[in-house]
């Protein structure tokens, strides 16, 4: 049975702990902050409007394999777990979370260790295994929604410079940050909006004609268009001669953030409707 006892141990003084409190949390969010994509609200906004758009096949499957879970619950599985020391998390999964496409060239092939595209690949074909075991498909699913999110952020297909602005310190509406986090989740937070507002102001917006042409659930096109996108951003910031960006660069990074943010759920959903298409 456990038992109290009576605590004896030295205890740091109040000042102390808190600043080592606040350098560590310091730390840990200098760190994620080149690590996630969209940030946990954007990858559940695309989820969100993906969901919305599933046909009733793939809803069947993925409540089969991950009953009771939203589509946005799982978006954001492969950034949470990126935590995690271990070797797969650490070194075998670190790279599928971008490409890298150098300025002027087109998307070829993967390097050795892999990229969101070879992983696309290999979760696609997991899911369609029935010899697959169910903790490995659960994992492909996961994968899947949060990949094809993104390769939708402009600055997750690098141009193998600038590790995709993360090292491109700026200051955004007065604080430090990256030109990666910016794009991330610095303009989206900027709106102090939740992500079911987000996707419920974003959905209904699209047309059934804008949902028709982006139906496209070949990677190759939506690394070409962020590629594109990517360009924009490193004429913008040049042309601005400034790393203080602020209410200017939100007007210019917004209408942007919001398409790519639409195009997304529509591509995941897109994808998973093919991928379960004949369950």
């Amino acid at each position: 049975m456990f038992q109290c006892e009576t605590d004896t141990t030295f205890r740091w003084p109040y000042s102390f702990l808190a600043v080592i409190v606040s350098v560590c949390s310091f730390i840990l969010l200098s760190a994620s902050c080149t690590v996630f994509a969209w940030g946990q609200t954007g990858h559940r906004i695309t989820a969100n409007i993906a969901e919305r758009n599933l046909s009733q096949s793939a809803k069947q499957a993925i409540a089969g394999l991950i009953p009771n879970e939203s589509l946005a619950e799982m978006s954001t599985y492969a950034d949470e777990m990126r935590s995690n020391p271990g070797y797969f998390w650490q070194t075998t999964a670190s790279p599928w979370h971008y490409v890298t496409v150098p300025e002027g060239k087109a998307y070829q092939s993967a390097p050795a260790q892999g990229d969101a595209v070879t992983a696309l690949v290999l979760f696609r074909r997991i899911l369609q295994d029935d010899q697959a075991a169910e903790v490995d498909k659960r994992r492909a699913l996961r994968f899947i929604i949060h990949i094809v999110a993104d390769l939708h952020q402009p600055l997750h297909v690098g141009n193998g410079r600038d590790r995709g602005g993360n090292k491109r310190p700026v200051k955004f509406m007065g604080s430090g940050s990256n030109l990666h986090r910016v794009w991330d989740s610095d303009v989206i937070e900027s709106k102090k909006l939740s992500f079911s507002e987000w996707s419920s102001w974003l959905g209904p917006k699209i047309t059934v004609a804008e949902a028709a042409q982006w139906r496209q659930t070949n990677p190759l096109v939506w690394i070409a268009e962020s590629q594109k996108i990517r360009g924009l951003i490193y004429a913008e910031l040049a042309a601005s001669k400034t790393s203080s960006l602020s209410w200017d660069y939100i007007y210019f990074s917004m209408p942007i953030i919001k398409k790519r943010l639409q195009q997304a759920g529509i591509r995941i959903s897109s994808y998973l409707n093919e991928l379960y298409a004949d369950q």
